[in-house]
């Protein structure tokens, strides 16, 4: 266990590039307008068949 975490932090020194700050801003940008949109379709499809199911059983119990 203890040369994996060795190797692993060797690796991490030697082999892993960090984005630069443009990239990671732009990164930052797709992730946001994703997620928005993610959420506009989630809450979307909720309303949908929320309404769906109200309707639905208003017309069983009526």
């Amino acid at each position: 266990m203890l040369t994996y975490i060795k190797e692993s932090i060797e690796e991490l020194k030697n082999n892993v590039s960090l984005p630069t700050r443009a990239e990671s801003s732009n990164l930052m940008v797709i992730v946001a307008v994703f997620s928005i949109l993610f959420a506009l379709a989630t809450w979307g499809v909720d309303s949908l068949l929320g309404k769906v199911i109200r309707l639905y059983f208003d017309n069983i119990l009526n």
